[in-house]
């Protein structure tokens, strides 16, 4: 199973990066665990210091919301390395 963080404080961005992944993950039916991740101290832990960031299998693949079809294609690719 793929896990899928989404790191972010609350702000506009980082809920429609949570609201698109969740809907690419839906549309798509990849097996992933989407996880909102809010606590400053865990983001800080993944060397970012921008929000939102989103995370694949632990390793950071975007910071800022890229748009829904680089999202898609970033997940992709990390589901299928």
């Amino acid at each position: 199973m793929t896990t899928i963080k989404i790191l972010g404080t609350g702000c506009p961005t980082c809920q429609r990066l949570l609201d698109d992944v969740m809907n690419l993950v839906a549309t798509n039916q990849w097996d992933a665990n989407v996880e909102y991740v809010t606590d400053i101290p865990a983001i800080l832990a993944y060397g970012v210091m921008s929000t939102p960031a989103l995370v694949v299998n632990e390793k950071v693949v975007a910071v800022g919301h890229p748009g829904p079809a680089k999202v898609a294609y970033l997940i992709q690719q990390a589901i299928t390395a």
